[in-house]
């Protein structure tokens, strides 16, 4: 394989090492891009799956789609657990060459925009500085924990964390344990802590619509077979046309339509079969929202879970902190020595740890004012050769598909940077504005709009989904590139 790193190509930072920069990184190589930088902040790779390593971590896609098309694995389960994609990551960095061009610990504060250079100049938190081409940033959608403001935190004599910075060293044998939040991180927590701790209080402002999951270990037969090129790849388009099926025409979000109903239909008939001796849990667990109001979860043991002797469901929002637990909105004081917060993370706040400077030294956190966007998710006006992974209205379908995509997206514009030898490109004011007029549009009559969801702006405008599934996705970014780019 090529080496990276001849000055013969443009300078490109990617900031962040999870999926999304390394699918960057062999994207911009087979582009013929060799003057690659990846600077990750942690001290290690894997982004999402470096952080998130409570107990129960695993995806909720099926593995092999949640991997690189361009990079097998001999998966062991039919969801993979962290530490397994960790590994996986592992390998496609070492596979692809990417070590000796990654720097870890190395945390981007400002990038700004030098129109005298044409570069941007990247800020490091040690202070120092320096200059590149073409900025990717990779710094992930689900990276920042959101933090609950309750009253009364500091005093809480017990220990208290969010899910993604789990202590290492943390012991819940035997302890009364408080998890508050009842989305995927939940899910998963929950199963996986309720054999170990004394006691679970469950804290549950609003149930989600689920459905199993089927999530296993492959039998030694599957994975012989699912290691031939031929069968690994009609497992991926199986797996893949899975999703895309009710996603493909934006139906799986809109109530009323046959796809929708059905699988409100299958989350009702789950309540119905796992809590057929418990009609209290079963309305307590049954959303009011349309399907899928609020991000659904797969689980196959969550419910299961719940009807444990040891576990409790509080079917109401924690109101303030004392100092031995957590009071719930009927005032009612929970003793705890645990307090697990899944209360997930900052999701309309995108880019907000990274500080993007465009022309004029504009601000991209300025300039979207609570509203972020960008065409496809990937671009913004007045910033050029800069490229956003897993940006504004982007979730949705399967995600290391959309990834790649937008990896791809990058690639072949930085490539034209070289090719025509211009050196500047940037999205046409005129696309920005008709997509993302088009594409809000598209939002009206969603379960997503009247729901309570993080889905949504401050305003109410959804700003994170993708309502198409990925093969409309990946199509527009190879399609409408060409004709939205400008260049100088």
């Amino acid at each position: 394989m090529t080496a990276l790193g001849t000055p013969s190509t443009p300078s490109v930072a990617i900031v962040g090492c999870g999926f999304g920069g390394i699918a960057a990184a062999v994207k911009l190589r087979r582009a013929g891009i060799s003057n690659v930088t990846i600077l990750e902040k942690e001290a290690g790779i894997g982004g999402t799956w470096w952080l998130n390593r409570y107990p129960g971590a695993e995806v909720d896609v099926a593995s092999h789609l949640y991997s690189y098309a361009f990079a097998r694995h001999e998966w062991t389960r039919t969801h993979a657990r962290q530490d397994e994609l960790q590994r996986y990551l592992e390998m496609v960095v070492d596979r692809y060459g990417l070590r000796a061009h990654l720097r870890l610990g190395t945390e981007v504060k400002v990038a700004r925009w030098d129109d005298s250079t044409n570069t941007y100049e990247l800020v490091l938190a040690d202070g120092s500085a320096e200059r590149f081409d073409a900025l990717v940033s990779a710094v992930g959608f689900l990276n920042v924990p959101r933090y609950p403001e309750w009253p009364g935190m500091e005093r809480f004599s017990g220990h208290m964390f969010h899910t993604a910075r789990w202590p290492r060293d943390v012991d819940l044998a035997g302890k009364r344990v408080g998890l508050v939040g009842t989305g995927s991180t939940a899910a998963q927590v929950l199963p996986a802590i309720a054999p170990i701790a004394g006691r679970v209080t469950l804290f549950q402002r609003e149930p989600g619509w689920i459905l199993p999951k089927g999530d296993r270990d492959l039998s030694a037969e599957e994975r012989v077979r699912l290691a031939r090129p031929i069968e690994y790849r009609r497992e991926r388009l199986r797996r893949l046309w899975q999703i895309e099926r009710g996603q493909l025409f934006g139906a799986l979000h809109r109530p009323g339509t046959k796809i929708n109903q059905l699988r409100e239909e299958q989350c009702r008939a789950y309540i119905g079969s796992v809590f057929a001796n418990r009609p209290d849990l079963a309305k307590l667990v049954t959303p009011e929202y349309p399907f899928p109001g609020k991000r659904p979860v797969q689980s196959s043991d969550f419910y299961p879970a719940l009807l444990r002797e040891n576990v409790d469901l509080v079917a109401c929002a924690v109101t303030s902190v004392t100092e031995h637990g957590l009071l719930d909105a009927h005032g009612v004081e929970h003793e705890l020595d645990v307090v697990i917060l899944a209360t997930g993370f900052r999701t309309t706040d995108y880019l907000s740890t990274l500080e993007v400077r465009g022309r004029r030294g504009l601000r991209l956190q300025d300039v979207w004012s609570g509203e972020p966007a960008a065409f496809l998710g990937i671009t913004v006006p007045g910033f050029p050769n800069f490229f956003i992974l897993y940006g504004p209205n982007t979730n949705g379908g399967e995600i290391v598909t959309h990834l790649v995509a937008q990896a791809g997206y990058a690639a072949r514009s930085i490539r034209r940077l070289r090719r025509q030898r211009v050196q500047t490109l940037e999205v046409r004011q005129s696309a920005y504005r008709i997509y993302n007029a088009l594409l809000q549009k598209t939002m009206r009559g969603t379960a997503w709009e009247v729901s309570n969801n993080y889905y949504k702006s401050a305003s109410g405008r959804v700003v994170t989904q993708w309502p198409f599934g990925s093969i409309v996705y990946r199509s527009m970014t190879r399609l409408l590139r060409p004709v939205a780019e400008r260049v100088r």
